[in-house]
């Protein structure tokens, strides 16, 4: 199980997986960030169907087709902002990864693609995100086994080496 969790380092938008996660906002219609890479790379396409869609609520996720990308689907999911962690963030952000992998699951994806969600402008603590994203995507494939791999694809060493230490703690205490 553990074996289909990788953390690597790289440009999600240039990632060949069935489907990439997008880091959104609630909007859906592009922002900074991930966002704004990915709805650059997809070309407007993404922002005309992301126009059909009406948004999307924080914790939840929804899909569409990649366009330019070399994924075949985004799925984008708005992570919580951090205000100290009092405003159910943990759960919102487990939520977050859950209910993009359903999604792939649904629509018959074997390889799905993460960035570090809700770790840049909205302020989530990286190490504490990292440790509910690897909990949460490694109890999911665990009950899922039509996901063949997840990859938490990281744009800088320090965001690689904190889910690589989440992993490597969560192999530990397994």
């Amino acid at each position: 199980m553990m074996g289909r969790l990788e953390i690597i380092l790289g440009d999600i938008t240039k990632q060949t997986a069935d489907a990439i996660v997008n880091a959104a906002n609630c909007s859906l219609l592009g922002g900074g960030g991930v966002d704004g890479a990915i709805h650059r790379a997809a070309g407007p396409e993404l922002l005309k169907e992301c126009r059909t869609l009406n948004g999307c609520e924080t914790g939840k996720a929804k899909i569409t087709k990649g366009y330019r990308l070399p994924a075949k689907y985004v799925i984008h999911t708005p992570g919580p902002i951090w205000h100290g962690g009092s405003r159910g963030e943990d759960g919102l952000l487990e939520s977050c990864y859950r209910s993009c992998l359903e999604l792939a699951l649904e629509n018959n994806c074997k390889t799905v693609d993460f960035p570090s969600i809700s770790t840049g402008v909205y302020h989530f603590p990286l190490e504490r995100a990292a440790k509910i994203a690897v909990a949460s995507i490694l109890a999911f494939l665990s009950e899922h086994v039509e996901i063949e791999r997840v990859r938490m694809v990281c744009f800088d060493e320090r965001t690689k080496a904190a889910y690589q230490r989440a992993l490597d703690d969560f192999e530990v205490s397994a």
